[in-house]
């Protein structure tokens, strides 16, 4: 006897369903109202919503995504369609072109076509194995439970089309000159891009981003249920705020207290370390000779370089960043000066402001100051609750290794300088005409909590120092040693990438 063939996942969604021409002129208008009221209440909220559509080839993604722009408010939304990436955009991570089409906080980021796309695409067609696509999947659930961490209203919608309806859908899009060239290519390998999906549909669905599959067969059921599924997400995420806002302001009350600090890793660097000036000369004038070449070397192989400097106040983080600059020529390099978030920044995640700016594939960019500031900065002063500065670790972590994996050359410094000689160079700062900016009031409250920030520095450097991207600590309270060290640790990660 034959056994009889399980349902599959998507299977489950032909059920045939259709709505009338009369009720879904009486639903309609109802539910766009509903609507509405929605949009125009998240634009006080603080969070951004995220809608993915993706389906099937000839289930109507593009029409649906019309729809949703014509009912909502088009100050509101941002629709970003994502098809094969631009040169630039392979130029750098693959989530890179999704960070920088991310909504704000109080919008609504529509994406047709996602990071889904692509794994399952090149699973499909052998392109990749099914532990590479694994792994692809995990990262893009790593990705979402972040951003919802973050506070993001993620929908998900999948418009499933079955076989039949599939084959005369195409026919009709061929037939008005509307059909993509891969769209009957796909077709021939229906049951597999279906196999594929859904085993990334149930590996993605989870409570914080659930998937919502909705049968595509019939036009006005599509739009219905789209349009349901995104009010009844809203509606409860809004219902949610108030008790939300009251967590948050209870979290944030919470005093970051260090106690008492045991010996750790930043105790540990000989600040002693000097260099005498006639080898200072000899070293730099060699190492920077060294940059200047392998900087142009690495631009010829398209090998793009972060270098991210984060320390003590006082520390030199600008004049080190001067002398490696000095060493390359202008056209391969930016410098990034990471101050308080501007407005267009706060109202995303922390990380996206990083991502903005990575380079080009041949480039460099320098930040001075980076994504550490989650767990200094703002951890210290309580500009980021407990949750989000500890989650943080994971996030940064993450971020770097998909630095990493794409071949960029992630160098980090941190340079740390003794209490005691940082108040030398305050006092200096305060009695020289032309150093009076570098010192601000800022400066002298920070210097209050310095057993705080060591215990941050502590946590950082052993919890975001993976072998891979590991972390120099920098000796600076002699400014030639610390520059001449980090020249020559640039170069040797250079050589050894090159």
């Amino acid at each position: 006897m034959e056994r009889p063939r399980p349902i599959e996942m998507l299977e489950t969604a032909e059920l045939g369903h259709r709505v009338t021409p009369k009720a879904y002129s009486e639903e309609l208008p109802l539910l766009r109202a509903k609507l509405l009221d929605a949009h125009f209440a998240l634009r006080s909220e603080r969070f951004p919503v995220i809608v993915i559509v993706s389906g099937a080839d000839g289930a109507g993604k593009g029409d649906l995504v019309h729809r949703l722009n014509e009912w909502l408010d088009p100050r509101g939304v941002e629709t970003h369609a994502f098809g094969e990436p631009s040169d630039e955009e392979r130029e750098r991570p693959p989530f890179w072109r999704f960070w920088r089409a991310m909504p704000g906080r109080g919008r609504i980021g529509i994406f047709f076509g996602s990071w889904y796309t692509t794994p399952i695409v090149q699973r499909v067609y052998g392109d990749i194995k099914e532990r590479s696509m694994c792994g692809a999947l995990e990262r893009i659930a790593s990705h979402e439970r972040m951003l919802a961490d973050d506070g993001a209203l993620i929908v998900k919608l999948w418009l499933h089309l079955p076989r039949k309806e599939q084959r005369r859908r195409l026919n009709r899009l061929e037939s008005e000159n509307r059909i993509a060239p891969s769209d009957w290519k796909h077709f021939k390998l229906y049951n597999k891009f279906t196999k594929v999906s859904e085993r990334a549909l149930q590996r993605t669905d989870t409570a914080h981003a659930p998937w919502h599959i909705i049968e595509a067969t019939d036009r006005r059921h599509r739009e219905l249920a789209a349009g349901k599924i995104l009010l009844d997400a809203l509606s409860s995420r809004l219902k949610a705020g108030a008790a939300a806002r009251a967590l948050v302001a209870a979290e944030l009350r919470v005093k970051n207290r260090p106690g008492r600090r045991p010996r750790a890793v930043v105790d540990q660097i000989d600040l002693n370390r000097r260099l005498p000036d006639a080898q200072y000369k000899k070293r730099l004038e060699r190492v920077q000779a060294r940059l200047s070449k392998l900087a142009w070397a690495a631009h010829s192989k398209g090998m793009s370089m972060v270098l991210a400097f984060e320390g003590s106040d006082a520390a030199g983080k600008g004049s080190a960043i001067r002398r490696v600059t000095q060493a390359m020529d202008p056209r391969l390099y930016r410098v990034v000066g990471i101050a308080a978030p501007t407005d267009e920044e706060r109202a995303q995640h922390y990380l996206w402001r990083f991502w903005r700016h990575l380079p080009r594939a041949g480039m460099s960019t320098i930040f001075d100051r980076s994504w550490y500031g989650r767990v200094l900065v703002e951890r210290v002063e309580g500009f980021a609750r407990e949750s989000e500065w500890k989650r943080a670790y994971e996030e940064i972590n993450d971020f770097e290794e998909q630095l990493s994996d794409h071949g960029i050359v992630l160098v980090k410094f941190w340079l740390q300088v003794g209490k005691a000689e940082q108040l030398r160079r305050f006092k200096e700062r305060q009695s020289v005409a032309y150093k009076r900016y570098k010192i601000t009031e800022e400066d002298w409250r920070n210097r209050k909590k310095w057993s705080a920030y060591q215990l941050a520095v502590d946590d950082m450097v052993t919890r975001c120092g993976a072998a891979s991207v590991p972390w120099t600590l920098v000796p600076a309270n002699d400014k030639k040693f610390a520059r001449v060290q980090i020249l020559e640790t640039i170069v040797a990660r250079l050589e050894e990438a090159l």
